[in-house]
């Protein structure tokens, strides 16, 4: 603990003086007190290891081994129920007909796949893979990961009808542009809504298909399944249902939108716990509740009571798996560095930048290679000598928006290199398929720098891989302040996505950034990112979710025993 308070207290002081020369740079000389906000973010830090270590008994880093202690000691190793649409394992057929194995590209199957590792059970989720009937037996079940067999997925099979409605439709036409201020209109069709209810139904079903107990510890996963808790509830009133909402949580006002809110929302108070990224999320939350919803906020505990059964309101910021298994076998940085340029046949004295999303509007890739080009009118002499490297997975192409986004991007990168191109030399390199993880990983560690331009984001993993994949302490991370890991990672080069002066500017400094201070901001945080890990961020909602238990149970115990000193002074 010590150590790890040390080394981001000084390494955020040693980058004080940077962080001023760049805040001249961009805003034209003007300063900020970073002291007292430096303060309070450590005084919080300390505050909740302190209060973590006392809950646990035990100090040390969060490991497998620590979350799977966590789990028997406030859960009694009880079997955990993970549920999500995206399944951590697709199955798909070669063109020579033979099976492979994929990785999706999800920032919520990156986060929780270590901590199935390392709590075992069950992840429901939907079997999207054109072969993935071929490797389930006979209850839908295939035991992954593949050389390992820890622990099932269990596979719900959608028909194209409810795929269409519930996941392109209601999901992603609807929810997903409600929760994300990115200026897309959001589109509810009553046809959409009636396929998302019926296939949540689905989901709920196979849950207590595979519970195996009465009181089972279920994890839903996100917005496509805000209706699972609810109905999970009503047929195992005595389960411990966890809910993670995995994007930003909109204003009141904005959520009141969706024609359908009051059924979300009590939909999901079938939860015994919720949690968000970040408080502000949580506050959103409960504002809306207030709002829409008979109850009663209790905001000190921070607590939504219905009927006399209280959720709880929490914010848990995910994070990633440390160390990241997919540095595993990997070359160091300097040799990934040079395999990359080799690769997209550039000079190995080649500045790199580097952008890793899926192909969505709120990532703001648009809004990234703009900056790119505003880079380079700024800076003419990095003409020649600057590449930006997008790894772009294709998303939700059925959907109209995101096939003009796909159209949109393209066009700007081709006119960027047709302005600033000459002879072989191309500015940026737009990369748009599917990236395996070890592949995305060497990129990070071949880059000068990172750019994360999300222009709404619950977190955003990105931020935290590239900082986990630079155990050389080489590189900057240039984030936008709209995601939730801007909170976390003070030490990147924080920019509002929508200036390009200020993300060129930011570009700009990071690729003529000292060493030294490079080294700096990726100690501290890296070593933020290895203390508050995906194994904490677990063991975390698990313990509170013992704790949850013990209270049901003991109120329980207790009720039953008023009942029956009851019934005994009646007769």
């Amino acid at each position: 603990l010590c150590a790890c308070l040390v080394t981001i207290v000084a390494v955020r002081l040693s980058w004080r003086g940077w962080t001023r020369q760049l805040q001249r740079m961009l805003k034209g000389g003007e300063e900020t007190d970073e002291f007292r906000p430096l303060l309070r973010d450590v005084r919080e830090l300390v505050d909740d290891i302190m209060t973590e270590r006392e809950a646990d008994g035990e100090g040390g880093a969060w490991n497998p081994d620590r979350l799977r202690r966590t789990l028997g000691r406030n859960l009694h190793g009880e079997k955990i129920v993970i549920v999500s649409n995206r399944e951590p394992y697709i199955h798909e057929y070669d063109p020579d007909g033979t099976i492979q194995v994929r990785h999706p590209a999800s920032g919520l199957v990156t986060a929780l796949e270590p901590v199935m590792r390392a709590c075992s059970g069950v992840w429901i989720a939907h079997g999207s893979g054109a072969a993935d009937r071929a490797v389930v037996d006979a209850h839908d079940r295939v035991m992954v990961p593949p050389d390992e067999k820890i622990y099932a997925i269990r596979r719900v099979w959608l028909t194209e009808e409810e795929e269409k409605g519930y996941y392109y439709g209601f999901s992603n036409e609807g929810l997903w542009p409600l929760c994300h201020v990115a200026h897309t209109r959001p589109v509810f069709r009553t046809p959409d809504w009636n396929h998302y209810r019926e296939v949540n139904q689905k989901f709920a079903d196979a849950v207590c298909d595979e519970a195996g107990v009465e009181d089972p510890i279920v994890l839903i996963q996100d917005y496509h399944l805000a209706l699972a808790p609810r109905m999970i509830r009503q047929k195992l009133p005595r389960a411990t249902v966890i809910g993670f909402w995995h994007i930003p949580w909109p204003s009141a006002e904005r959520f009141g939108i969706c024609p359908w809110r009051v059924e979300l929302l009590d939909g999901m108070l079938g939860a015994s716990m919720l949690g968000f990224h970040t408080q502000a999320h949580c506050n959103n939350f409960m504002d809306s509740v207030d709002r829409y919803l008979e109850s009663r906020i209790d905001r000190e505990s921070h607590a939504v009571i219905q009927q006399g059964r209280s959720t709880l309101i929490r914010p848990y910021p995910i994070s990633l798996e440390w160390p990241v298994r997919w540095l595993d076998g990997l070359p160091p940085a300097p040799e990934c560095r040079r395999s990359v340029l080799e690769e997209l046949g550039l000079p190995q004295g080649t500045l790199l930048g580097v952008g890793v999303d899926r192909l969505d509007y709120t990532k703001g890739i648009e809004e990234r290679l703009l900056a790119v080009e505003r880079l380079l009118e700024l800076q003419p002499d990095l003409v020649g000598r600057f590449v930006f490297v997008q790894l772009a997975a294709p998303s939700r192409t059925a959907i109209d928006r995101y096939r003009d986004l796909n159209e949109s991007v393209a066009a700007i990168a081709k006119r960027v290199n047709i302005r600033f191109g000459a002879g072989s030399y191309v500015p940026i390199i737009l990369k748009r398929a599917h990236h395996e993880p070890p592949v995305v990983f060497r990129y990070y560690r071949a880059a000068d720098v990172c750019y994360v331009s999300s222009l709404d984001d619950g977190m955003n993993l990105v931020a935290k891989e590239f900082v986990a994949a630079r155990d050389d302490e080489r590189g900057v991370l240039v984030l936008s302040q709209f995601t939730g890991a801007a909170r976390e990672l003070t030490e990147a080069l924080v920019v509002n996505p929508y200036d390009l002066d200020e993300a060129a500017g930011a570009l700009a400094a990071a690729l003529s950034m000292p060493e030294d201070e490079q080294k700096a901001r990726l100690r501290s945080m890296r070593a933020f990112v290895a203390e508050f890990n995906i194994y904490r961020w677990a063991g975390r909602m698990l313990r509170d979710a013992g704790r949850l238990r013990r209270r049901d149970r003991l109120s329980g115990r207790l009720s039953d025993r008023f009942r029956a000193a009851f019934r005994g002074a009646e007769a």
